[in-house]
């Protein structure tokens, strides 16, 4: 029996997506297991599934635009003893996401741009993955239902680290990088109203952090949030080391704080996408321009959002939230 079903996306909102949010490398959507990813993902679900899971990888999980890339090179710094030298590689070839290719499809574009040459972590982030050495770090925004069944079943001791961020501000970080990187036309209105239908790639947004909060206690899962990086970063570093099995010394802690601060990271090309926008441009993929760190803060997205949809927020968060302990 095949792990995962494949139905339409079809609701209300469909047709902003179809007008808004197709390009030349997604040309349509699917839920798989009633959760929205690009059609493409079909070619690639079942590899997923049954993926090979090892004792010693460590798995960076989020919903998009809720502090990923933060976390990534938290975990990343920590687990590799602070290797400040080693964390000057491109954080995508030392620690890949896992969904990459599926979100991309390249095939139609590639014809057409012969310059264009894609690195095997984006023509087949799962196989470069497969064929990395131990221990592996890898990236993904699949919720835990969709997870490979070797990390979901527990079989091994792989460790997973969530980050979740308050759905106002995820919804206004969605917004700027989908027009940056992912090709959406529309306004922030209407990526208000695919953000709250649960239209957008790897929504449901609620069941995807409630499938791992729920999982918050077991031993081999960490659950932090975006807001408590925020408000005290090195407690949520020496979390993590523990979680990890590290030992920092204060020093230590303050050096890894200082490079996780979010002018080094805005300003540091291994970690703020600036090579993938500018291939973006130089190929003429995505018109829009911006960065992909903006701001960092906490609030952002409420300012943004007319009053409407900030009580369409509350009132959503409280549904979906309110009996789970959970508070942003």
């Amino acid at each position: 029996m095949a792990d995962i079903t494949y139905s339409s996306v079809d609701n209300e909102v469909s047709d902003i997506l179809n007008k808004c949010f197709v390009t030349s490398f997604r040309n349509g959507y699917i839920k798989a297991n009633d959760v929205v990813l690009p059609v493409y993902f079909k070619k690639f679900g079942q590899r997923i599934q049954d993926m090979d899971i090892r004792d010693d990888d460590i798995w960076v999980c989020s919903y998009p635009k809720t502090g990923t890339t933060w976390c990534q090179e938290m975990t990343w710094c920590i687990a590799n003893d602070l290797d400040f030298e080693g964390a000057k590689q491109f954080l995508p070839e030392r620690f890949p996401f896992l969904d990459h290719t599926p979100l991309f499809d390249y095939e139609k574009v590639l014809p057409e741009k012969p310059d264009l040459k894609l690195p095997l972590y984006v023509s087949d982030s799962i196989e470069f993955i497969n064929g990395l050495k131990s221990p592996r770090f890898i990236k993904t925004h699949l919720p835990y239902k969709l997870l490979p069944k070797k990390l979901r079943d527990q079989s091994t001791k792989a460790k997973i680290v969530y980050v979740a961020r308050n759905p106002k501000d995820t919804c206004l970080s969605y917004f700027h990088h989908c027009c940056l990187l992912e090709g959406y036309t529309g306004n922030f209105e209407d990526f208000c109203k695919l953000f709250t239908s649960d239209s957008l790639c790897f929504s449901p947004f609620f069941d995807h952090i409630l499938g791992y909060w729920n999982r918050r206690d077991d031993s081999q899962v960490l659950f932090l949030k975006y807001e408590d990086m925020k408000q005290d970063l090195r407690a949520v570093i020496r979390r993590t080391a523990q979680f990890l099995g590290k030992d920092l010394l204060d020093d230590q802690v303050l050096v890894l704080e200082d490079h996780l601060s979010f002018e080094s990271m805005k300003n540091n090309r291994a970690v703020n996408y600036e090579p993938v926008i500018e291939i973006n441009k130089t190929h003429n993929l995505i018109e829009a321009d911006g960065s992909f760190m903006r701001s960092g803060t906490v609030g952002g997205g409420k300012q943004k959002m007319s009053p409407e949809f900030v009580n369409i927020f509350d009132e959503w968060e409280e549904k979906c939230l309110g009996k789970s302990g959970l508070k942003f």
